[in-house]
């Protein structure tokens, strides 16, 4: 068996139990005993270990409130001081500083899986032998949703952004927006779902030949030409709409756990709630992958430490707490919240339609650059 099976891996968590938990949170120490023996392990034994955790904001309220009760609960487990280093940044810059050497993270979580592939194609073209990013594990979910003001989205029947096109080509005034999606992963989503509506494909169907055609980039332009500002994050967009009213913005396109967080505080001070509309022909989740990069920086001590952290946050106790911030738990045994995924708080407890697989990382890059033709130049 190969050392790096003793980890977790992607498929892992639809096998969690609490057994399982509990012999695979020493499945770490174990496997570096067998490597390098016993007797050896303990003279090697490190008195503390320090690993950088590369992730982004979505999720870092729930992370940072976590972390500390892990880094004491190692330390009582392995006898060694831990510390895990947090460095939270868009989706797309963490990408871009593992490329550049500018940051060397042992564990990396980008906001969507979609990010892998993208990394893995920059990685090898860099002229890396093997990908960086072989195995990963989801932490939890929050689906991209068309967010907007309920008199709105009712009055024009918006079932997805083809609807939003249709209402753009007919004259129609309204106010759209979503992140860049050259800066934010909930902006890449929206662009790639704007692209798959376009061509009636499912995002994982679409090809570069597909993006040639002049048509589709119109189709996207016709959508961006209503775009009244590209923001950094998709949480700006819930707060401002929930603090400026109806008239700011109709529609946006954003994660859900962003309405969760603005739907009840809009509707007290406008009468008028923001709800989630989760686009008819499917969307795309972002799923907080977790991985422990294959990387040369990445030492064996930090890649237990890496992966006993990854079996703390899906404990279900770890995985309760996320719910708060709105993510969806990947933990099965962890019961979804019906306070919190709720018509009162603008979103639906099951995810009423299908969950797309995203593009590969080549095609990805070249949406980046459709896009950018489509944008509306004075957002």
């Amino acid at each position: 068996m190969s050392s790096r099976s003793l980890f977790p891996k992607r498929g892992y968590i639809l096998f969690i139990s609490g057994v399982l938990i509990g012999f695979l949170i020493f499945s770490g120490i174990s496997l570096i005993f067998t490597g390098i023996g016993q007797q050896a392990a303990y003279t090697l034994r490190p008195e503390s270990i320090e690993f950088e955790f590369l992730y982004t904001s979505e999720k870092q309220g729930w992370i940072e409130r976590v972390t500390p009760e892990f880094e004491r609960w190692f330390e009582e487990e392995f006898d060694i001081q831990l510390k895990v280093k947090l460095t939270v940044t868009g989706t797309h810059k963490t990408v871009n500083l593992i490329l550049l050497g500018s940051a060397k993270p042992a564990a990396w979580s980008p906001a969507s899986s979609l990010w892998i592939p993208y990394l893995n194609n920059k990685w090898i073209i860099e002229g890396h032998e093997e990908t960086i990013a072989k195995d990963w594990t989801p932490l939890a979910t929050s689906p991209v949703v068309i967010a907007g003001w309920s008199s709105f989205l009712s009055k024009h029947n918006i079932s997805g952004f083809n609807d939003l096109y249709e209402l753009s080509r007919r004259g129609v005034d309204f106010k759209y927006g979503h992140p860049d999606p050259l800066l934010s992963n909930g902006g890449a989503m929206v662009a790639v779902l704007e692209f798959a509506e376009a061509l009636n494909k499912k995002p994982e169907e679409i090809t570069f030949e597909d993006l040639k055609d002049p048509k589709v980039v119109d189709h996207v332009k016709t959508i961006e030409s209503r775009s009244i500002a590209y923001g950094e994050s998709t949480g700006f967009f819930g707060s401002w709409a929930a603090e400026n009213g109806p008239e700011a913005i109709n529609a946006f396109g954003v994660y859900e756990s962003v309405v969760i967080d603005n739907s009840l505080k809009a509707s007290k001070k406008w009468n008028n709630s923001i709800v989630a509309i989760y686009p008819e022909r499917g969307t795309l989740l972002s799923d907080h992958p977790y991985v422990i990069l294959d990387a040369e920086w990445v030492s064996i001590w930090q890649r237990l430490a890496a992966s006993q952290y990854l079996l703390y946050l899906l404990k279900p106790e770890v995985q309760e707490l996320a719910q708060e911030h709105g993510l969806r738990p990947v933990n099965p045994s962890v019961p979804l919240d019906r306070r919190t995924f709720s018509m009162e708080n603008g979103v639906q407890y099951k995810l009423p339609v299908p969950i797309l697989k995203p593009p590969s990382g080549e095609v990805l890059e070249a949406i980046f650059v459709k896009w950018v033709e489509a944008r509306h130049p004075g957002a």
